[in-house]
């Protein structure tokens, strides 16, 4: 085991590299952001009530934007979840008759209920809003089958989750996004492109917005809240746009002008402040359990050495103990809960068990070293996050140890 992880050390070294290099460029970009919103003390205090003249809250979301070459953005503690920001947003975006299209195939689990792909009389489908999609092609988008569909019909709102979920497809690197987004301006100039960019933020240094998209959205427990963010989500883009989900989040009338802070802001920007960092532990934390699963003989997506789009790095297990062991080792390798097995259980969003382990400082953070896997086949564990690189090597080769102790491969 020794000599593996020696082998994987030199072999991952000039990714390691690559990897703090962009962290300094997008380090760059945020320590630029706050100090040209003038940053001081005075922004970490907070609102309650109604949350009227928030002077913190307001910043941040004008540093939000300008790190994402956005017109406007939305950053609320009142969004529960990046689930609940993308169902936010799509209600907003979409009225009865509107089509909303998928061109990365189906959503991610927890959006099924929110579609209307599987019944809830609180959907999208229950306001008459259609819904259609486009599956990838080896990993590739369908963009004659897209721009086909943009000729015959009136598409409102395109849906692109870059990052994988719970499929088995690769996720979407930004030049794959930049060449999509630039055929479908050829045929409709007018089609809102909405970007799930849930995992993905500051791995690499371009962003969506910055390469046509007209709305992004994330999770302040995954990359940008650096570890740190105890809870929220942020919504980034064009001004009309950003509009229309602050009245959706709060009322029509008030919009963004509402929504108390309650003593978060602080946190909020001492995360972002650290996100570059953070971020970059985990891509190194998955370049390394990528090339180390690797040598041991399992499956792995990405290989160590292939362009990343987020955080996550799949293990393939193609049986279900496997699967089960290294999640528990995982969680017994965490700094929270570390004496709590866990167990495949029926989680709401979801159709199959899912075994999660994440032992984290906040309640499913995936910036944090976590992971997780549902109940089916092919039987893949779905690893992101650490907030740093040592603490993230050191979860993983005790997982492994774990993993081949009870199923001796």
């Amino acid at each position: 085991m020794l000599d593996k992880i020696s082998q994987v050390d030199e072999l991952i070294r000039p990714i390691l590299i690559k990897i703090d290099e962009d962290c300094l460029i997008n380090s760059e970009k945020v320590l630029a952001a706050f100090q040209h919103q003038a940053v001081t003390e005075a922004h970490f205090h907070s609102t309650t009530g109604y949350g009227y003249n928030d002077l913190g809250r307001d910043t941040i979301e004008k540093i939000y934007a300008e790190i994402f070459d956005a017109e406007d953005a939305l950053v609320r503690t009142q969004f529960i979840s990046g689930s609940h920001a993308l169902t936010v947003t799509l209600f907003a975006l979409l009225r009865p008759g509107d089509t909303l299209l998928s061109i990365t195939g189906t959503p991610y689990d927890t959006l099924h209920e929110v579609i209307g792909i599987k019944d809830n009389p609180s959907s999208l489908k229950s306001f008459h809003i259609n819904y259609a999609q486009i599956d990838l092609v080896d990993n590739e988008f369908d963009i004659s089958k897209i721009t086909e569909t943009l000729k015959k019909q009136k598409i409102k709102v395109i849906e692109i989750q870059r990052s994988k979920g719970y499929s088995t497809r690769k996720s979407i690197t930004i030049e794959k996004l930049q060449a999509v987004i630039a055929a479908i301006r050829k045929v409709d100039q007018d089609v809102i492109i909405m970007v799930d960019n849930c995992y993905c933020e500051l791995v690499g240094t371009k962003n969506p917005i910055a390469v046509g998209a007209d709305i992004a959205v994330g999770s302040l427990i995954k990359n940008l809240g650096g570890g740190i963010a105890s809870n929220g989500a942020y919504v980034v883009g064009r001004h009309d746009l950003i509009e229309l989900v602050a009245e959706r989040l709060t009322l029509p009338g008030e919009g963004r002008e509402v929504g108390p802070s309650l003593n978060t802001n602080k946190e909020i920007l001492e995360g972002l402040f650290m996100a570059s960092s953070v971020v970059a532990s985990s891509l190194k934390t998955a370049v390394f359990t990528s090339a180390l699963l690797s040598e041991l003989g399992y499956d792995v997506e990405p290989k160590y050495n292939e362009e990343r789009a987020d955080i996550v790095e799949n293990i393939i297990f193609h049986n279900p103990e496997d699967l089960i062991h290294y999640v528990e080792g995982i969680q017994i390798s965490s700094p929270i809960d570390s004496n709590s097995l866990p167990i495949p259980w029926d989680m709401p969003g979801y159709d199959d068990q899912v075994i999660m382990a994440s032992g984290s400082f906040t309640q499913g953070s995936s910036i944090e070293l976590s992971c997780d896997g549902p109940i089916r086949p092919p039987y893949i564990a779905y690893q992101q996050g650490s907030l740093t690189y040592e603490y993230g090597r050191l979860g993983v080769i005790n997982a492994v140890k774990h993993l081949l102790e009870n199923n001796h491969k």
